[in-house]
C-alpha cells in the first residue's frame, strides 16, 4: 500500500495541491478539482491489531480523533436488531476507569464535533480536541474499548434502552417516518443483513438483557476490529508512543466476519400503499444496487443527480417546473459497503392524480435509460460533487471531514486513500458509462411505496418491563487498574483571522477575512430585513420573494440558473433570520468572478415571471401543508405570537407563512418587497476566502459596484405595545403521536444587542449543552426523551428563553413538571455548582480553536458580531472574559433573566393521551386542533 510522506511543517494547503491557485477569471475544470484532492497520511498497526492512520494538518491546534468499529446493524442476528446502535449509546455512559458519562471529562477539554453514529456497516465515535487534551482523549477512548463491561449495569442498560427507544419514537413521529421500515422489509429477503433498520425494533430492544449486551461487546469491540484515525496538529512520530501507551495493552478480540450480503433482485415489481397523517401523497420507488467497491456505484451517483438530485435535474424540471405534477421530487443513491439503495421520491401536488404523476415520472426515467445523460449533465454533477467534497474536507473531523474520509476507506476497502479512486472514477464518468450502469440496475423490478393521507396503523410501542420480585444485588464497582484520568495541558489561544472592512464603489460595506486552508470562497449578501420585515397580514411574502430569486432573472430562467451554479461547483442559497435576509454563494475560488456575477444576477435582477410566481406559490403552499403535519413545525407556528406578543415584529416568525395570505400574493407584492428591502443601502457583504481582499473587492465591484436602489426603501415597524402570554399550556392535538413535542417559552426582557455572555454561560449548566440539567434529567436520568435543550433565542431586539423537549407521550405531564422543577431549582434552591462552573469555563475557553476551524464558522461569527454591534475581534477576546467570570456573576445573571413562574408551554401531541396528564399541573390548558394552526397569525 502506498504511504504518503507527512512533513512536520505541512502548509495550510495540505488538503489540496496549491497549484489550484489559478487566475480568478478562469473557470476550473471539474477533473482538475478532483485530481487536486489529497489527504497525505501515515499509518501503523499495533501488535493487538489496532490500525492507526495519521494525517497532519497544522492550520489549528486541534486533533480529530475518530474510532471506527467494524460492527453495524448488518451484523445483528434475528432477535438482536438495534444492538449496535444501543451499544453506541452505552459506550458514552462511562467505562471502568472513567466512571460517569463520557461527556463530562470531554467537556472539560473543550471538545468540538463530538458524537457517535451507527449505520448498516459500522459504529464510529469522534471528537475534535485541543492538542493539549490528546492524552486524556486517548485514555478515554481506549478505556471504553478495553475496559467497558464492568461499567455496564442493569441501570445503565435500562437508561440507554429508554433513550434509544425515544430516539426511535422521535423519528417515527415525523410525517412519512415509517416508510423506511416498509422499504427494507420489501426489498430484502428474510434474514438479509441489510434487511432491517439500524434503530431496531421495540421488541428486540425490550428483550436486550445485560448478559447478551455484554456478550455483544466482547464479540465486536476489540482493537483488531477497529480503525483509529488522528487528523490535525500531530504527526505519526508524535502519535505512535501515545497510541501505544493507551491502546497497546488491550487484548485482541474477535473480529467481525464479512457478512454475506448479495445484491437482491425482486422477482417482480412490488407495490404497497400505507396511510399516514401527511399533507401530500408521496411515491417512493427503490432498487437495491451495488455498493462501494463497484465502479457502478459512482455512475449511479451521477445517474441519481441527473435524474433528480441536481436542481437542474430532469425530474425536477419536468414534474415540478414545467408540468406542475409534483411539489417536490428527488433521486438519490445511498452507497454502503456491500450494496446501496437507489431511490426516487415524489410528493404529488394536491389535486393531481397520483397515477398520472407516476406514469409521467416513469416515462422520464425510461427516456433517461434509453438516451443516457448528456456530457454537460455529467460534468455539472461532477463539478458540484467535487466542490462539495472539498468543502467538507476543510474540517479535520466531525461528520464528513478528513478523519472520516480516511477511516471509511480503511474500514470498507482496506485503503485509506479510497477517496482518490472514487474521485478518479467520478471525473472519468461519461454519458455512456452512466447510461450502462443505470440500464443494468434500474431496469430491474422496483419496490414502490405510496403513502396517502389517513390515520396511521397501530404503533408498535415498547413494553413496560415487569418489576423484579427480588431486587438484584448491586454489582461491585470495578477496580481502577489504569490510574487517574490524565490532566489537560495549557489551552492554546484562538487565532481568529483579522477582519477587514472596506466599501464597494457604490458604498456597500464589505466585511472580509482570509482563510487559506482550502481554495474556497464563501460570500453572503446580508440585508437589514428578516422576519421583522415580512408584510403584516401577508405573512410569507418574504419567503416567496426569496424562493423566486433562483427561479429566473431578466437574462436566465430557473434551469439556466441551476445549470450555471452546477457548472461552477457552487452552492447558491437564500434565507432569513429574525433580523436579516440573506443571499449566499460558496464556490471554488478559481471560479470566484463568475460566482459573484451569478450571485449579483439573482440578487439584482429577479424576473418574477407570473407563471413562475404561480408555480412557486403552490410549492410554498405545499410546504405549509407539510408543516401542519410536522410536530415541531406545528409548535413553531404557535410559539412566536405567545412569546413576543401579537404586536411585536418577531411574532411574524410563522413557518412558511399564512396559507390564505400566500395564496393571494401577486407578482406586484413580490416586486414591491424586493425593491423595498433587497437594495444596496440595506446590504452588507461578508466574505471569507483564500483570495486576498483586493482581488475579492475588485470582483465584487464588477458584480455589484454599479447597483442602485429603485423606489422607496422599506422601514421596519417599531415594536407595538404587546404582552407575551401568561403562564398556561396550549395543547395542539395531533392524533396518533407516539411522542409529544414540548416547547417552553419565557420572556426575559433582554435584547440580543445586550452583552449576554454571562447569562449564556450560565445557561450551559441548565439547557445549553448535553450535560445541562434539563437534558441530563429527562434523557439520562429519566430516559423519557432523546434530547432536551434550552436556549436564549437571540435577535437584535429580544432574547427570550425557549425550551425544546420531545418526550414519550405517556410522560408528557411529568416532563413538563420536571422541566418547571429544574428551572425553579436552578434560579433558587440549587444554583450553579462549583463543578458546573469550572466545567463550563474550561469548555468555553478550550473549545474556541475547534469552534472556528472552518471558514463557514468564521463567516457566521462575522455576521453575528455585526448584528449585535460587537467589535470584529470579539471572539479573540473571549477566553480572557471567560476566565474573569465568577460563579456569583453567573448565578445573578440567571436569576435576573429567568423567572420560572412566567413559563408558558406549547405541547404538540395526542390530546386523548396527553390532556389528562396536563390537567394535573395547575395551569390552564387550551386545546386546539392541528388543522387550526394554519391561521394562528
Amino acid at each position: 500500500m502506498k504511504k504518503f510522506a507527512v512533513l512536520a511543517s505541512v502548509s495550510p494547503c495540505a488538503l489540496l495541491l496549491c497549484a489550484l491557485a489559478v487566475p480568478a477569471q478562469a473557470q476550473v475544470a471539474p477533473a482538475t478539482l478532483a485530481k487536486s484532492v489529497d489527504i497525505p497520511y501515515q499509518e501503523f498497526t499495533l501488535k493487538n491489531g489496532l490500525r492507526v492512520i495519521v494525517h497532519t494538518d497544522r492550520k489549528a491546534p486541534v486533533v480529530a480523533v475518530s474510532v471506527w468499529y467494524d460492527v453495524g446493524s448488518k451484523h445483528e442476528p434475528k432477535g438482536k436488531t438495534g444492538f449496535a446502535h444501543l451499544f453506541e449509546h452505552l459506550m458514552f455512559n462511562g467505562s471502568e476507569n472513567a466512571p460517569g458519562d463520557f461527556f463530562g471529562p470531554m467537556k472539560e477539554v473543550g471538545a468540538t464535533d463530538m458524537n457517535g453514529t451507527t449505520y448498516f456497516d459500522r459504529t464510529n465515535y469522534f471528537e475534535t480536541v485541543p492538542v493539549s487534551a490528546l492524552d486524556r482523549t486517548l485514555f478515554l477512548e481506549s478505556d471504553r474499548m478495553g475496559h467497558l463491561t464492568g461499567a455496564i449495569t442493569q441501570a445503565v442498560l435500562d437508561e440507554q434502552r429508554g433513550v434509544v427507544q425515544n430516539e426511535k419514537r422521535q423519528g417515527d413521529n415525523q410525517p412519512y417516518g415509517l416508510s423506511s421500515y416498509h422499504q427494507l422489509d420489501a426489498l430484502f429477503p428474510a434474514g438479509h443483513p441489510y434487511g432491517h433498520d439500524t434503530i431496531g425494533s421495540m421488541a428486540d430492544l425490550d428483550a436486550a438483557s445485560l448478559a447478551t449486551v455484554k456478550g455483544w461487546f466482547v464479540d465486536h469491540y476489540g482493537p483488531n476490529n477497529a480503525v483509529l484515525v488522528l487528523a490535525g496538529d500531530i504527526d505519526a512520530a508524535q502519535a505512535r508512543p501515545l497510541v501505544e501507551k493507551y491502546f497497546g495493552a488491550i487484548q485482541a478480540g474477535a473480529k467481525s466476519p464479512r457478512v454475506t450480503a448479495p445484491v437482491p433482485t425482486l422477482p417482480a415489481a412490488v407495490n404497497e400503499t400505507i396511510n399516514d397523517r401527511v399533507a401530500e401523497v408521496r411515491i417512493e420507488r427503490s432498487w437495491v444496487v451495488p455498493g462501494l467497491s463497484s465502479d457502478d456505484a459512482v455512475a449511479l451517483d451521477v445517474a441519481a443527480g441527473v435524474l433528480g438530485g441536481l436542481s437542474s435535474s430532469r425530474l425536477k424540471t419536468a414534474l415540478v417546473r414545467e408540468e406542475k405534477l409534483a411539489s417536490s421530487v428527488d433521486a438519490s443513491n445511498s452507497t454502503f459497503a456491500q450494496l446501496g439503495l437507489f431511490s426516487v421520491e415524489m410528493n404529488v401536488r394536491q389535486g393531481v392524480d397520483p397515477a398520472a404523476a407516476l406514469k409521467r415520472l416513469d416515462a422520464i426515467v425510461a427516456d433517461f435509460l434509453r438516451t443516457g445523460p448528456t456530457a454537460d449533465e455529467v460534468q455539472r454533477y461532477v463539478a458540484r460533487s467535487v466542490s462539495g467534497r472539498i468543502s467538507g474536507l476543510e474540517s479535520v473531523g466531525g461528520f464528513g471531514g478528513k478523519a472520516v474520509t480516511l477511516a471509511e476507506g480503511a474500514l470498507y476497502e482496506n485503503d485509506p486513500a479510497h477517496y482518490k479512486k472514487e474521485l478518479t472514477t467520478l471525473a472519468g464518468e461519461t454519458p455512456a458509462s452512466v447510461k450502462a450502469a443505470a440500464t443494468r440496475w434500474l431496469t430491474r423490478p422496483a419496490y414502490t411505496l405510496t403513502t396517502v393521507p389517513g390515520a396511521r396503523a397501530a404503533y408498535e410501542e415498547a413494553q413496560v418491563p415487569k418489576a423484579a420480585t427480588v431486587a438484584p444485588a448491586p454489582e461491585p464497582a470495578p477496580k481502577n487498574t489504569r490510574g487517574p484520568i490524565p490532566g489537560i495541558g495549557a489551552a492554546a489561544p484562538l487565532s481568529f483571522p483579522a477582519v477587514q472592512r472596506t466599501k464597494l464603489s457604490n458604498g456597500i460595506e464589505l466585511v472580509y477575512a482570509q482563510r487559506s486552508a482550502v481554495p474556497l470562497t464563501r460570500a453572503v449578501v446580508s440585508f437589514d430585513a428578516g422576519v421583522a420585515a415580512d408584510v403584516p397580514n401577508k405573512l410569507g411574502t418574504q419567503q416567496l420573494t426569496l424562493s423566486m430569486l433562483q427561479e429566473g432573472t431578466t437574462s436566465k430562467n430557473s434551469v439556466q440558473i441551476a445549470e450555471a451554479t452546477e457548472r461552477l461547483g457552487a452552492t447558491l442559497g437564500t434565507g432569513a433570520s429574525l433580523d436579516r435576509t440573506f443571499v449566499s454563494i460558496a464556490a471554488p475560488s478559481p471560479n470566484v468572478q463568475p460566482a459573484f456575477d451569478l450571485l449579483a444576477d439573482v440578487t439584482r435582477h429577479p424576473a418574477f415571471a407570473p407563471a413562475e410566481v404561480a408555480r412557486v406559490k403552490n410549492v410554498q403552499l405545499a410546504r405549509i401543508g407539510q408543516e401542519l403535519t410536522n410536530p415541531s413545525a406545528l409548535g413553531a407556528r404557535v410559539l412566536p405570537k405567545m412569546l413576543y406578543g401579537a404586536g411585536n415584529p418577531y411574532a411574524k416568525s410563522f413557518g412558511s407563512g399564512d396559507p390564505k395570505a400566500v395564496a393571494a400574493l401577486t407578482r406586484d407584492d413580490l416586486v414591491g418587497w424586493s425593491q423595498a428591502w433587497l437594495r444596496p443601502e440595506k446590504a452588507k457583504i461578508f466574505v471569507v476566502s483564500d483570495r486576498p481582499l483586493a482581488e475579492v473587492k475588485a470582483a465584487l465591484d464588477r458584480s455589484f459596484g454599479d447597483w442602485r436602489g429603485t423606489g422607496a426603501a422599506g422601514v421596519k415597524a417599531a415594536n407595538a405595545a404587546s404582552t407575551p402570554s401568561a403562564a398556561k399550556i396550549v395543547l395542539i392535538d395531533r392524533p396518533d403521536s407516539p411522542q409529544s413535542v414540548i416547547l417552553g417559552g419565557l420572556p426575559t426582557g433582554l435584547n440580543g444587542s445586550d452583552e449576554l455572555l454571562a447569562v449564556n454561560t450560565a445557561n450551559d449548566a441548565l439547557g445549553g449543552s448535553f450535560t445541562g440539567r434539563l437534558n441530563m434529567d429527562l434523557r439520562e436520568d429519566k430516559h423519557w426523551s432523546y434530547g432536551v435543550y434550552g436556549i436564549f433565542q437571540r435577535s437584535a431586539g429580544a432574547a427570550p428563553y425557549v425550551i425544546s423537549a420531545p418526550v414519550q407521550a405517556n410522560r408528557t405531564g411529568e416532563s413538563v413538571a420536571a422541566l418547571r422543577s429544574d428551572m425553579q431549582a436552578f434560579t433558587s434552591t440549587r444554583p450553579i455548582t462549583d463543578a458546573e462552573f469550572q466545567q463550563t469555563i474550561a469548555e468555553a475557553t478550550r473549545s474556541l480553536p475547534g469552534d472556528f476551524e472552518t471558514s463557514s464558522a468564521v463567516l457566521q461569527a462575522m455576521q453575528t458580531n455585526d448584528l449585535y454591534r460587537r467589535p470584529d475581534d470579539y471572539y479573540a477576546t473571549l477566553a480572557q472574559k471567560y476566565r474573569a467570570m465568577t460563579k456569583a456573576e453567573l448565578d445573578a445573571a440567571a436569576r435576573k433573566a429567568l423567572d420560572p413562574n412566567k413559563l408558558f408551554w406549547v405541547v404538540v401531541g395526542d390530546a386523548k393521551t396527553v390532556r389528562p396528564q396536563l390537567d394535573s399541573l395547575g395551569l390552564p390548558v387550551e386545546v386546539i386542533p392541528a388543522a387550526s394552526v394554519a391561521g394562528a397569525n
